[in-house]
């Protein structure tokens, strides 16, 4: 029974060392996230200044499935630097009031921005090209997106897809995702 009590105290102290920090606002918090004032065409231009990519995450206080992507996913080593090494990540709360500034300058507040993109699920994470027409909104210029929580691999492949700009290619995510599932599981 000592033993036992052991382990479980050892898994359990163990698994909360992955446990992401919440905010005030109630969202999880990554140390890849970026404060920024929320201006989406100033983000572009400085994730561009930084060689990354700009990704854009949706999410709201007491989401399990962004808690699933924050404590199970994102916490995953090479996921974790991946992120860190080839993104710009602007966090966007569903229900927030903060403004945000669209690539056609609109500006309204999160809460209002996320509706008007007509994003309904969280977590969900847009990614997007070097160069957005300032006559797009950040839903049509998206390049791709995740809308929902993903396992590792969707997530890693996904990630992995945009910065190789697999979009461009003739081969569509699925089946990117497919054969480098197969290649990851030998």
């Amino acid at each position: 029974m000592k033993y036992m009590l052991m382990v479980l105290t050892v898994f359990f102290g163990c698994t909360t060392l992955n446990a992401a920090e919440v905010g005030d606002d109630g969202l999880h918090k990554a140390a890849w996230m970026r404060d920024t004032f929320k201006d989406l065409q100033e983000d572009l231009e400085e994730a561009n200044a930084e060689g990354k990519r700009l990704m854009v995450i949706i999410e709201q206080r007491g989401c399990i499935y962004c808690k699933k992507m924050h404590e199970e996913v994102f916490v995953i080593p090479e996921i974790e630097q991946f992120i860190e090494d080839n993104f710009f990540v602007v966090q966007l709360n569903m229900f927030g009031d903060v403004e945000v500034t669209d690539f056609d300058g609109q500006t309204l507040s999160e809460k209002e921005m996320v509706k008007h993109w007509g994003v309904l699920f969280t977590p969900n994470i847009l990614f997007f090209e070097e160069e957005v027409a300032d006559d797009k909104t950040a839903a049509q210029a998206a390049i791709a997106s995740i809308p929902g929580a993903f396992g590792r691999y969707t997530t890693f492949n996904m990630l992995n897809w945009v910065v190789e700009k697999g979009y461009l290619t003739d081969e569509p995510f699925q089946k990117y995702h497919a054969r480098k599932f197969t290649e990851q599981k030998k």
